[in-house]
């Protein structure tokens, strides 16, 4: 069962790692072009496809009365607006994202039948989630916080999702204390405290009462939980997975991304401090990043 390769495919993320030449390459951004559509010349109208004369004044009884129910064109546009918010996950609400691609440094096909791991001239695009996991969509970047590291390969077999996080373990092995463990990392019932961070009652209880979280405490507790950057932090699948080739033949084997910029982290001070400062600190960084064509990457290995 190998479990690290040297010659392992490599990842360049977030328009990110795509470099200028072949920033118009990405296939699924090609894709996306073919379904915007440019609005100018074209009138304003309703769902059913009314056309709108006014949609900043309401019918009125008369020229000062009150609005009436009768404006099919004032409920359309409020109802729209009661209901253009999707509610946010439960956890890895806040996060952040970009597209790239991927491309393998060799042929796996010892390991996998896969197309994209088997062709090194075979550019597959990407898009990458990072997340924290315990905040709302509202908290901040820099609280001491699992992150969450998503990966969807848009295949030519298919779209591929290597979900994981940057850390290697987790809290649980059985998936039906999955809400228990959510309800200990979620803020306090009563007062709903703490915001972005789990280090109160409820969560240490939970740890308490299932030792098989300590590992992965460790990690938490460790520098590990406050990234300098989301460039500068590795990956993983987390899960062990099971890689069949075109003999059928099956191998194990767990996903590594390793940062090109190596993995760097701030100081407890530092992500306090930038708490109350920025609370858009690695959005902002991954954003600038990639604007100014510092693109982030990663080697992926197994």
């Amino acid at each position: 069962m190998p479990s690290k390769k040297t010659d392992a495919p490599k990842q360049s993320e977030a328009a990110g790692t795509q470099t200028p030449d072949r920033a118009n390459t990405n296939a699924k951004l090609q894709s996306l072009e073919a379904d915007r559509s440019d609005a100018t010349g074209h009138a304003l109208r309703t769902n059913q496809g009314v056309r709108i004369a006014d949609n900043q004044n309401t019918l009125k009884a008369g020229d000062r009365g009150p609005s009436l129910l009768e404006d099919f064109i004032m409920r359309e546009k409020i109802t729209h607006f009661d209901h253009e918010r999707i509610p946010e996950r439960i956890v890895h609400a806040r996060g952040t994202g970009a597209h790239g691609f991927f491309q393998s440094y060799g042929n796996h096909a010892e390991l996998t039948k896969a197309g994209f791991l088997q062709d090194p001239e075979k550019i597959t695009p990407v898009f990458v989630r990072f997340s924290t996991v315990q905040g709302p969509r509202g908290s901040g970047d820099t609280v001491r916080d699992v992150r969450g590291f998503a990966v969807k390969f848009y295949t030519d077999e298919g779209n591929f999702d290597l979900v994981g996080n940057n850390m290697p373990v987790f809290f649980i092995q059985d998936a039906i204390k999955f809400p228990d463990f959510v309800h200990a990392v979620k803020p306090e019932p009563h007062n709903e405290i703490p915001t972005g961070g789990s280090a109160h009652d409820t969560f240490w209880d939970f740890v308490s009462l299932v030792p098989e979280s300590a590992h992965m405490v460790m990690w938490a507790m460790s520098d590990r939980a406050i990234p300098r950057s989301l460039r500068m932090m590795e990956g993983f699948g987390v899960h062990t997975f099971r890689l069949i080739n075109a003999e059928g033949v099956a191998s194990f084997v767990k996903f590594h991304w390793k940062p090109s910029q190596g993995v760097h982290s701030l100081l407890w001070d530092e992500a306090q401090k930038l708490a109350g400062k920025d609370t858009d600190f690695q959005r902002r960084d991954l954003w600038e990043a990639i604007e100014t064509g510092d693109y982030p990457e990663w080697e992926l290995g197994v």
